[in-house]
């Protein structure tokens, strides 16, 4: 089977999480400058088949589209543009960071790797992802 991979893009970095095979489990995988997006992207899929990529959505507690939108939207139809064979999904991801963080916290990760933002967005996109596969298998 082909692995599903979700993506917590934003301005600067995005988050990336990637499931096992049989699609059971979330795992972070990296965090990449977002204008390298694209380059990770092809490395990785070229030896690691993915079938649908899922896509953190900012939206407000209105449920609005975030500010943040008008960065991602740009980004995420390039990657359409590239990955024409793959589904591309997207999620609400309301409350996400703040989620990877208490995350951080419950897992008693010390302070000094707390400052580390990249753990937070690979976090980020593993919660998205989890979520995903909990929707989906129900």
């Amino acid at each position: 089977m082909k692995r599903y991979l979700a993506l917590d893009i934003g301005r600067k970095k995005t988050g990336i999480a990637v499931t096992d095979t049989n699609r059971i489990i979330a795992s972070a995988l990296d965090t990449v400058l977002t204008h390298e997006l694209e380059k990770y992207l092809i490395k990785y899929i070229s030896d690691n088949p993915v079938e649908l990529i899922i896509v953190g959505k900012p939206v407000q507690m209105n449920n609005t589209e975030s500010e943040s939108v008008k960065y991602i939207k740009p980004v995420l139809n390039r990657l359409k543009k590239v990955f024409k064979e793959i589904t591309f999904i997207e999620v609400d991801e309301l409350f996400t960071s703040k989620m990877a963080f208490q995350t951080i916290l419950n897992a008693g990760i010390k302070k000094e790797k707390r400052k580390d933002k990249h753990m937070v967005d690979r976090i980020s996109a593993t919660i998205i992802l989890q979520a995903y596969l909990e929707k989906e298998n129900y």
